[in-house]
């Protein structure tokens, strides 16, 4: 089929209150996703204890979770290729809010676990499929307008999720932050299905690509199981760790050989082929990875340093949040008019400012000090997503774009991943680097230790206590001064990502890519 006939064959956009009530049911179903992969990470500790597990124990609700649905996303594109869009997004919802239920209703770890893999495995079509519809469904002098409703969804939601969570947590039963689901994937799943039933995307009967499946498995789970276990396991010195990147490097080359020869392959990588689909999502995979590293770090440093609870380490980001809710919709309509590369770079920018600025945090940083930066960082939020994907998809036929979109999100979530693990582990180091360069150069008989120990002695306190006392500040100062590098090294990485957007080609007017390429 020519390009023009794929392009006219494309389902008809929607248009007024229609339009709008399911572009709303299809972000929901976005966030919904999303704020699952967030939500229970503060509430780890409650579930373990209430189901007579240990904390380690717990973080398999998370890993399983991440695991099965790193797997399940880049098979987004073969699924509705195969079954319709529309169709497999529906069952998407509907599956994942039975999950979901399930997960609520779980009486053991085991259980949970178990319904957990079952949740990120069937909502994998959740987030690239809402981004594809939603691109199908408006005109593509708007499309940027479709991207703006789920790029909000997608980077708000991660930001709530912890202030949810611990909320709930403290407050109500933990199985709270499943059931809230229920309602939510049931009007999703309703309006979607009534407003687009007509909406059918064209189907094939795509044979289904068992040896790439199988690869795609082994290698994305073994990758996946690396990065939420590799921290506690000291990374390379475990054998296990080591076991389980040579798994997924194998894998992973095997699969990478066979889908490019495979005629009816399981992810399509020959996307890669067009130049701004693989510079959009290298800077979109990096770019994300800084964001979430530092979404992952600043609440983690506020809870076991400065004394924040898990609700206002939550609250600390949600300014961030709120600003680009606020902002996208305004920058949306500015960046309709101009080259989506000078959004990019505006974006990467912004982001280089907020995170200079926490690099400059200090130890009696208060609550608006913590705060500010992640302000100027929503500035970048309106404008980072909208920009990335539509350079991206920049020349993309239609029946491209849900494959294209698997793909991007697949690795979108992946360098998040990699990047909370790197994080962690570079803090934690950074920390004992700095430690140790603090306790050589103070000692009882420095003058100004003097004068701390003499300070805590007038406050009742023994030899015992006061020497505790500044050791741990000490600890306090040199997790300060891990988390300042952290902030530095993304602030210079964001530049970086400025730069490499501009060998991408320019995006075609109004934040629409025509069908067919230059």
């Amino acid at each position: 089929m020519s390009t023009r006939a794929q392009a006219a064959a494309a389902p008809r956009p929607l248009e007024g209150s229609r339009l709008a009530v399911t572009a709303i049911a299809l972000a929901l179903g976005t966030f919904m996703q999303v704020l699952d992969t967030t939500i229970a990470n503060v509430s780890v500790p409650t579930i373990a204890g209430d189901l007579g597990a240990s904390a380690d124990q717990g973080t398999w609700v998370i890993t399983s979770f991440a695991v099965s649905n790193g797997i399940a996303v880049p098979l987004t594109g073969w699924l509705m290729g195969r079954y319709g869009a529309v169709r497999v997004f529906v069952s998407s919802v509907l599956l994942f809010t039975v999950a979901s239920l399930l997960c609520g209703m779980a009486w053991t770890l085991t259980g949970l676990v178990a319904f957990r893999v079952l949740q990120g495995a069937v909502s994998g079509p959740l987030v690239p499929g809402s981004q594809a519809l939603l691109l199908l469904i408006f005109p593509p002098e708007k499309r940027s307008t479709a991207l703006a409703i789920w790029s909000m969804t997608t980077l708000i939601a991660p930001i709530f999720g912890p202030i949810l969570g611990g909320i709930i947590s403290d407050n109500y039963h933990w199985a709270w932050i499943f059931f809230i689901n229920v309602p939510v994937g049931l009007a999703c799943a309703a309006i979607v299905w009534t407003n687009l039933s007509g909406f059918q995307t064209p189907t094939r009967k795509l044979p289904i690509d068992r040896v790439g499946l199988v690869m795609l498995v082994i290698w994305v789970g073994a990758l996946q199981v690396m990065l939420d276990t590799g921290k506690n396991a000291d990374w390379f010195s475990s054998t296990y760790i080591v076991a389980l990147a040579l798994i997924s490097i194998i894998a992973c080359a095997v699969w990478v050989v066979w889908e490019s020869t495979d005629e009816h392959p399981i992810v399509d990588i020959h996307l890669f082929k067009e130049r701004n689909f693989t510079l959009g999502t290298i800077a979109f995979c990096l770019g994300y990875a800084l964001f979430f590293s530092n979404i992952v770090i600043l609440p983690l440093w506020l809870q076991t340093q400065e004394g924040y609870n898990a609700t206002y380490a939550g609250l600390v980001a949600a300014p961030s949040g709120v600003v680009a809710l606020v902002l996208t919709p305004l920058a949306t309509r500015l960046m309709n008019r101009i080259d989506m590369r000078w959004a990019a770079s505006f974006a990467f920018g912004v982001f280089a400012v907020s995170f200079f600025m926490r690099s400059n945090y200090t130890s009696d940083a208060s609550f608006f000090d913590f705060a500010l930066p992640l302000i100027i960082q929503g500035v970048a939020l309106s404008t980072f997503m909208v920009s990335m994907v539509t350079i991206a998809i920049h020349g993309l036929l239609p029946d491209k774009i849900p494959s294209a979109s698997g793909i991007m999100n697949f690795f979108r979530i992946t360098g998040g991943g990699f990047a909370a693990s790197i994080a962690t582990t570079v803090w934690d180091r950074r920390e004992a680097l700095h430690q140790s360069r603090l306790a050589e150069t103070s000692s009882r008989f420095d003058p100004t230790a003097k004068a701390a120990l003499s300070h805590l002695h007038n406050l009742g306190m023994n030899d015992g206590q006061a020497v505790g006392a500044l050791a741990h500040e000490l600890v306090r100062q040199a997790y300060l001064l891990a988390s300042t590098d952290i902030f530095w090294i993304s602030g210079w990485g964001s530049l970086v990502m400025m730069a490499l957007i501009w060998l991408a080609r320019k995006p075609a007017g109004h934040g629409a890519a025509p069908p067919g390429g230059d």
